[in-house]
């Protein structure tokens, strides 16, 4: 009997865990932090094998393979000496992908890929059997074992796509690429290409690689890499015989024989960013033969992404708005590009090697205040000080919410768009959005 050890006791590792124990494996599930309540109930009535608060060398480094939650970085101790040992460790994705024969539509990205992965999946569910996992929803493992969709929409980050061997999805999404987790990478921007890339190591001309083609480093990896896959680019700013294109003030999508022409203006979500996120869901819905009405439809009446440029509430002709998922530069660049009022920003968090100087710009033109919420606002202050009028710091959320409060003036926005981690103050980005929510609320 094989052993299957799982590092991390979260939702894709209790996933994992599941799938693994139905395929036959003896399964072993190792936290090195506390399992939450109902992950341990669920290993509890599988009656798998699990621990919490440590790891148990003699438990782990005897196992056929061991799939790693994305959450644990390849440098710590026990993962190193995985590695030493010449001992698989390869992501859920990797594992769930071997026992299902669906269509695998993977979407991955700097940003943009939570609301394209749920934009294409919207565009899907009406004329096809399909559901989503990856970064978003349910465990794939855990769907694998229990439901088996003809069809997933997996949104996958750098870490997943780090612990794939054989992993080929048939239509690969890559929406940007910007500077993001570089701690994880060294501080190189080009490992962590190399690594939002793995999503089409194992495609073949029969497979589809759907990219942003305004993106320069995009184009840079393509023009020196042989990628096997049939290419769809999308572009904003390029005529284009195949793929998606603005024509006038219409998207136009070619692909093959096939068109579609939609207005701009019909699309539900606004700004130049989701203009891209739905040229890349409609091509992706377009290879799988949704009907063209189907796709006009479902992208005008698509209702947008919690954290994602989410409107909360407008105070006193102040619209509040709540960003948090904007965890790098390249987002809140998007977020403040799509500003139209005087905007009071709230920033800060667990810096992840950002270079704030890109937004100068931006800031200069559209932003009157900043708040800083973080652990530490240094490398912001020293970049925005001569910028803005008025930079504060806040140490908690509501604190930051009653600053924006005074410092807004009606007609303006205040926009949590954060450009970091929330690992300092919060939980994740969700909770951290709903707090911002809940402080906006209390106003």
């Amino acid at each position: 009997m094989k052993r299957l050890v799982v590092l991390g006791g979260g939702e894709s590792g209790v996933g994992t865990a599941l799938l693994g124990k139905q395929k036959g494996y003896q399964v072993f599930v190792s936290d090195k932090g506390a399992i939450k309540e109902k992950y341990k109930n669920v290993l509890v009535h599988n009656a798998i094998e699990w621990e919490e608060l440590q790891h148990t060398e003699a438990k782990i480094l005897n196992a056929d393979v061991v799939m790693k939650s994305p959450g644990i970085p390849d440098k710590v101790a026990i993962v190193e000496k995985l590695i030493e040992k010449r001992i698989p460790v390869i992501s859920e994705i990797e594992f769930a992908s071997q026992f299902t024969n669906a269509t695998l539509v993977g979407i991955t990205g700097s940003n943009g890929k939570t609301t394209t992965t749920m934009l294409t999946y919207h565009l899907l569910k009406d004329e096809l059997n399909v559901s989503m996992a990856g970064n978003i929803g349910d465990s794939f493992a855990e769907q694998v074992a229990h439901q088996e969709y003809k069809n997933y929409v997996l949104e996958l980050s750098s870490f997943q796509l780090d612990g794939i061997v054989e992993f080929r999805p048939h239509i690969a999404v890559i929406t940007n690429l910007s500077e993001d987790h570089l701690d994880r990478y060294d501080y190189q921007y080009e490992k962590y290409i190399a690594s939002k890339f793995r999503i089409t190591k194992n495609q073949t001309a029969d497979d589809y690689l759907i990219y942003d083609a305004d993106d320069v480093e995009i184009e840079k990896y393509l023009n020196v890499h042989n990628v096997q896959a049939t290419l769809i680019p999308f572009s904003l700013q390029k005529q284009l015989k195949q793929g998606v294109c603005l024509d006038q003030e219409h998207i136009k999508l070619t692909i093959k024989e096939e068109t579609l022409t939609m207005p701009v203006k019909d699309l539900a979500l606004e700004g130049k960013h989701n203009i891209k996120n739905a040229m890349a869901s409609a091509a992706v819905a377009n290879l799988l033969k949704i009907r063209k009405a189907t796709i006009r439809e479902s992208l005008s009446n698509f209702q947008g992404v919690e954290h994602r440029l989410e409107n909360v509430l407008k105070i006193q002709n102040v619209q509040y708005i709540n960003d948090s998922k904007a965890t790098n530069v390249n987002a809140v660049f998007y977020a403040l590009d799509s500003m139209q009022a005087p905007t009071v920003w709230i920033v800060g968090g667990v810096d992840k090697g950002n270079d704030y100087s890109e937004l100068l710009s931006l800031v200069n033109e559209k932003v009157k205040a900043i708040i800083c919420l973080g652990a530490d606002n240094n490398k912001i202050k020293h970049v925005f000080n001569n910028t803005v009028e008025t930079l504060v710091e806040a140490s908690s959320m509501e604190e930051a919410v009653q600053l924006a409060y005074r410092l807004a003036e009606k007609g303006d926005n205040v926009l949590l768009s954060p450009a970091c981690a929330s690992f300092d103050l919060f939980e994740n980005y969700e909770d951290r959005g709903r707090q911002f929510k809940a402080a906006v609320r209390k106003l």
